[in-house]
C-alpha cells in the first residue's frame, strides 16, 4: 500500500535524478523569481532532502515538493523535525489540488517514518487545512517565528515548554548563494 494519493491521471511519486531539470522548470514557473528553484538545488547538493516528491500527469511533472531536515531542540532534548517546502505547482494546475496532494503525501511519509514535527512557513489560511499551527511552532525560538511559521506534531508526546528550530542552512544563504 502506498503512502502517496493518487487522484485520476495526478500521480505523485518519490522524486527521480531525471526529473531535475523538470523539477528546476516547474519551480521557476510557479514563482517570479529563480530562487525557490535555486534553494531546490542548494538543499539537494548539502545533502539535506529527506523527501522530495513530485506530482506527474501524463509522465511529466507538474509539481514539487520538499521535506528537509531540521535541527530542532525542545525541552532541552534534540527532535526529529522536517521542514516543508518548497512547494511549487505549475499554473495551469494552481488550485487544482495538486499541492495538497504533495503536502498530504509528504505528511504521510514524515508520520510513517517517526518524525516528530513538521515546519511550514506559509499562508495560515492554507497550511491550517492539513493540520498546522502557529500555536504548535510558538515555543521554538526561530528567525521565522511568527503566525507565518506553523507546525504539526506527530505521536502523543506533550507539547514542549520551550525550544529552538533552525532550517538547514541553504535557507539562509539568500539569492546570492
Amino acid at each position: 500500500m502506498s503512502l502517496l494519493p493518487e487522484s485520476g491521471d495526478l500521480h505523485v511519486r518519490p522524486a527521480e535524478p531525471g526529473d531535475a531539470a523538470a523539477i528546476r522548470a516547474v519551480h521557476e514557473a510557479a514563482f517570479p523569481t529563480r530562487l525557490e528553484a535555486d534553494l531546490v538545488e542548494r538543499l539537494e547538493r548539502d545533502g539535506d532532502v529527506v523527501v522530495s516528491l513530485v506530482a506527474a500527469r501524463e509522465d511529466e511533472v507538474a509539481g514539487h515538493l520538499l521535506l528537509s531536515r531540521m535541527e530542532v531542540v525542545a525541552d532541552g532534548r534534540p527532535r526529529r523535525a522536517l521542514g516543508l517546502g518548497p512547494v511549487a505547482v505549475v499554473p495551469p494546475l494552481q488550485r487544482a489540488g495538486v499541492g495538497s496532494a504533495l503536502i498530504r503525501g509528504a505528511l504521510a511519509i514524515a508520520r510513517a517514518t517517526g518524525e516528530e514535527f513538521v515546519f511550514v512557513l506559509g499562508e495560515p489560511e492554507y497550511y491550517q487545512r492539513f493540520g498546522f499551527s502557529a500555536a504548535t511552532a510558538a515555543p521554538f525560538a526561530s528567525p521565522y517565528a511568527g503566525p507565518y511559521l506553523m507546525a504539526i506534531a506527530f505521536g502523543d508526546a506533550p507539547a514542549p515548554a520551550a525550544g529552538t528550530a533552525a532550517y538547514a542552512p541553504a535557507f539562509t544563504l539568500g539569492a546570492s548563494a
